[in-house]
């Protein structure tokens, strides 16, 4: 039901415009018949091209742009009448039109709507014409009035026709919109009113008549302000644009690793590009997955396996300015008044590994900025996709060692003993007759030999259990852990969490618990500390953990000599698995002053989800 009352809307759109466009199209043909030779048509050629050139470089207002054309259009309307001020004005706008190569209906539209309005405000002038010839005014003060009538209708018409197609399409046309267009329009009715007043004061020469010439050089800062204004505002929007691309893709690599990595390209990309729809296809292990979706795009989208062939062969942008002549493979993924797309290729060594495609809802409205956006943030993106499948494949390949090693410690440990007791077992029971003391050596050996695999094998099950950061999060786990060792050893345990709590990897919550953990060991039974102070950081760009206690403390080289020989989880066992997850282990101690284990892993190994700010302490 909501699709066919858009489709209404949008027929009642066109239907409008396509209204506006012939009653104004048969206006300016009509201004062609009553055309009459032109008294100075170098100045009629001069004032067009500055009627151009403003229309080509919208002077920037406050919170928008806007073409300062109107008193150069009522100058020409004084010079040369009505017929050659329509004329004139649908040549630029229409010329203006074309170079942006805007969709055809607007081309036709613009120019019409605007000559419509200023016929509006011609008609209406006579009409208050004996007002104010009663009013006795002077010529300037006359010709002012005048002025501002026509501007004043001029604006209100514009903005009226305006206003209709903007609220009569489907699209969103909201009161914040409005007031943002509003006020634009506003601004540039305000600085023509100053232009046009100054004109008169200054034009007239005290004789309350046209100098053509003083209007002519009158009107040349206008355009000179215009063209620098302009350059100056496109610098700045490209400066914006550059900056608002930085922003996106930073904030894309502080989320490499999370779940919703992709939510930073949310209101942020809108805003940058100005697209209405998006969605972003990502293969993953040989299939082609939909990973991302925003604004009028269909979620539930399934497309056949040639259109997924075509988008690996794709190794550039290619754009698609109208929908009804060709919208590409995933067209049909998107609402029916979407019109115009680019696809833009994500690719890493020469591979399509993804494909970002975005829409409008006009035809022909990509720039050839817009697409240098769009093929910048897909590299970005190929980049990040690519870093996180290594980043996963990392983690596998850790967990299958880590899984090899305890098969190994098995079939060498456990297997060989249990062979061991069975063998002995097995010559016990032959010999039990013949010769009972050595049978009872024999199953005393096995006996003692199982004890020992019994004890291997709990340690391997201990070992294969879900680890405690597995069970829970990386903070109730330490919390939890903590609570136990009060329990046993009556210590004095502080902890505290900073900044916004998240989600980890699994590989880092080990290392840090694994960290947390013999640290605690460590102080409470070789520093012999009273107390003992454990800090969890989530900052900005990376994650601290910090155990610091007041103990009797050690000498690090000694420590580092002892962990060599010894195969526990001590201090170059903690480095080491610090340094699998890319992280920075820090450890100060002097011997009576205490120890302080740092340790610090950059905000990759953040996977996604947050909870409260909050602190926990217990002592």
């Amino acid at each position: 039901m909501n699709q066919a009352l858009s489709q209404r809307r949008e027929k009642y759109s066109k239907l409008f415009m396509n209204s506006i466009s012939l009653i104004g199209w048969i206006l300016i043909l009509f201004s062609f018949v009553k055309l009459e030779h032109p008294g100075e048509p170098i100045v009629l050629g001069l004032l067009f091209l500055f009627l151009l050139i403003s229309e080509y470089y919208p002077m920037p207002v406050w919170r928008g742009q806007t073409a300062i054309t109107f008193p150069v259009v009522y100058v020409l309307f004084l010079l040369y009448g009505f017929s050659y001020t329509a004329i004139a004005y649908a040549g630029a706008v229409l010329i203006v039109n074309l170079i942006h190569q805007r969709p055809l209906r607007t081309v036709f539209f613009n120019p019409a709507q605007l000559v419509l309005s200023f016929y509006a405000a011609a008609v209406t002038l006579p009409l208050i014409q004996p007002l104010l010839d009663k009013m006795a005014l002077t010529p300037i003060i006359q010709g002012i009035f005048e002025y501002i009538i026509l501007l004043a209708v001029y604006v209100v018409i514009n903005n009226l026709i305006v206003d209709l197609v903007l609220f009569i399409r489907p699209q969103n046309y909201s009161f914040k919109m409005w007031k943002h267009k509003t006020i634009t329009e506003m601004n540039s009715a305000a600085i023509s009113l100053i232009y046009g007043i100054t004109l008169y004061v200054v034009g007239s020469q005290n004789r309350g008549e046209i100098d053509v010439f003083a209007y002519f050089f009158f009107f040349s800062p206008l355009v000179g302000i215009s063209l620098l204004s302009a350059t100056i505002a496109r610098l700045r929007r490209e400066k914006n644009r550059l900056k608002l691309l930085f922003s996106i893709t930073t904030e894309l690599n502080q989320m490499l690793p999370s779940q919703d990595w992709l939510s930073a390209l949310r209101g942020s990309f809108n805003e940058l590009i100005g697209a209405e729809a998006s969605l972003l296809w990502i293969k993953r292990d040989g299939e082609w997955e939909l990973s991302f979706k925003d604004g009028r795009a269909l979620g539930d989208c399934k497309m056949p396996s040639a259109a997924f062939d075509e988008f690996k062969e794709m190794r550039h942008p290619v754009i698609y300015n109208d929908r009804k002549k060709a919208g590409g493979a995933a067209a049909d993924c998107f609402d029916d008044d979407v019109k115009a797309f680019v696809y833009s290729p994500l690719v890493i060594e020469n591979e399509t590994i993804g494909m970002f495609i975005i829409a409008r809802s006009r035809t022909k409205s990509f720039q050839d900025d817009d697409v240098q956006s769009i093929a910048t943030l897909a590299n970005q993106l190929a980049v990040i996709i690519k870093t996180r499948m290594l980043f996963t494949e990392k983690e596998k390949r850790i967990v299958l060692e880590e899984r090899n090693r305890i098969a190994r410690d098995i079939h060498d440990g456990v297997a060989q003993t249990l062979a061991g007791a069975v063998m002995k077992l097995e010559t016990a029971g032959k010999k039990f007759n013949k010769n009972p003391e050595e049978t009872r050596k024999l199953v005393d050996e096995s006996v003692l030999g199982l004890r020992e695999s019994l004890k291997e094998v709990r340690e391997s099950i201990y070992a294969l259990r879900p680890y405690p950061t597995e069970r829970a999060k990386l903070a109730e786990a330490i919390l939890r852990k903590i609570e136990a060792v009060q329990k046993e050893y009556k210590q004095e345990i502080a902890f505290e969490i900073r900044g916004q709590e998240q989600e980890l990897s699994p590989m880092v919550e080990k290392v840090l618990f694994d960290t947390f953990q013999e640290s605690l060991q460590n102080a409470i039974k070789h520093s012999q500390a009273a107390k003992i102070e454990i800090l969890l950081s989530y900052q900005s760009e990376h994650i601290l953990l910090k155990i610091k206690d007041d103990g009797s403390g050690f000498s690090l080289f000694q420590a580092m000599l002892k962990a060599r020989n010894q195969p526990h989880f001590g201090i170059l066992q903690m480095n080491d698995a610090a340094e699998k997850i890319n992280a920075s282990l820090q450890i100060d101690s002097k011997e009576g002053s205490g120890t302080e284990v740092v340790i610090t892993v950059p905000r990759m190994g953040i996977e996604g989800g947050s909870i409260n700010d909050q602190a926990h302490a217990s002592g």
